[in-house]
């Protein structure tokens, strides 16, 4: 005969009878606690021992906060100075052009119209460049560089002189040259037109060469493989001797193109530019002395200069003031 089963064993789990509503009642359970709580509790406990070893350890806190301080600022300037070398390469629309032609400006034209670029009228003039037939001279430098641009057709063409002249408002000697060459038809030449642009910060002869070599690169992505000046024919020894070895650039990739002063100037100016060369030759970088003072007095209107940010690899040349030449690594040298 069997014999049911009494619930030996493994016992089973049973539901008290509430003899009130006459049914069974659930077994109340335990709620498990929250991933959110458990998270809760353990930064609690972490804030608990960090407020405790600091009331334990004060300087040795002190110490490493600083530490690490020190080493998140190391680490940012770090990657500050290299950052912009590593930039995602921009689609630069001129990177076909290999070689810098740079017109260096002389003055601001003020007139309203553009039928009277050869007057003096027309112009800006210093007290040392009120000669008859001045103006047609800067004429003669734009429409050399158009020419020179026209004839290679890998060449930029950079007008570069910035806002020089208090009684001039805020306008450049770039604009005025560039505006000119609108107003000529670029002398016939006129596919150059699309290989022209502007350097607006230079102010003094050693920045029209330095800036519109960072222009360049801005412009085209590299650095130029040829560089041809164009100024006055008596300034040659300055660019193609002084500022050249400045910067450091090849004397087999530099050329120059000058044209001739006025008549009633060439004597004047010959023993300007002798006085400012000996200048320079004590002082090549420009960056003291008188010829420091020269260039704050022809930035009227306070002018940031955005360089050398968009030429990196120059960074450390700009920062550089002596009269030896720079020695420092070059783009055109490696």
């Amino acid at each position: 005969m069997s014999i049911p089963s009494l619930g030996l064993g493994t016992p089973k789990s049973f539901n008290p009878y509430d003899l009130e509503s006459g049914e069974f009642s659930k077994k109340s359970r335990k709620p498990k606690s929250s991933i959110a709580s458990n998270s809760l509790k353990m930064l609690k406990s972490i804030a608990n021992r960090f407020h405790y070893f600091s009331k334990l350890h004060p300087f040795l806190l002190f110490f490493l906060s600083l530490s690490f301080g020190l080493t998140v600022l190391l680490i940012l300037s770090f990657y500050d100075a290299k950052l912009p070398v590593l930039r995602v390469e921009r689609d630069y629309s001129f990177r076909s052009l290999r070689n810098l032609v740079m017109v260096a400006g002389h003055s601001v034209y003020t007139s309203s119209s553009c039928g009277k670029v050869d007057e003096e009228e027309s112009w800006l003039l210093e007290e040392y460049q009120r000669h008859p037939g001045q103006a047609a001279t800067f004429l003669m430098h734009i429409r050399e560089g158009v020419e020179i641009a026209a004839r290679d057709e890998e060449a930029l063409v950079l007008f570069s002189g910035g806002e020089t002249r208090r009684d001039a408002g805020p306008r450049s000697e770039a604009q005025s040259y560039w505006a000119v060459a609108e107003s000529k038809g670029w002398f016939g030449k006129k596919g150059v037109r699309l290989r022209a642009l502007t350097e607006e910060h230079a102010r003094d002869s050693f920045e029209n060469l330095l800036f519109s070599v960072c222009r360049f690169r801005e412009l085209t992505g590299t650095y130029p493989h040829n560089i041809t000046v164009v100024s006055y024919d008596f300034k040659k020894e300055r660019f193609a001797d002084l500022h050249r070895a400045a910067i450091g650039f090849p004397e087999a990739r530099f050329f120059y193109s000058g044209t001739p002063a006025s008549s009633t100037s060439k004597e004047s100016a010959l023993k300007g530019e002798a006085l400012v060369r000996a200048q320079f030759l004590q002082d090549p970088y420009g960056c003291s002395g008188s010829l420091h003072r020269k260039k704050v007095g022809r930035d009227p209107f306070h002018r940031s200069i955005p360089y050398p940010n968009g030429c990196p690899e120059l960074r450390e040349m700009f920062r550089y003031c002596g009269a030896a030449p720079y020695q420092g690594a070059l783009p055109w040298t490696q």
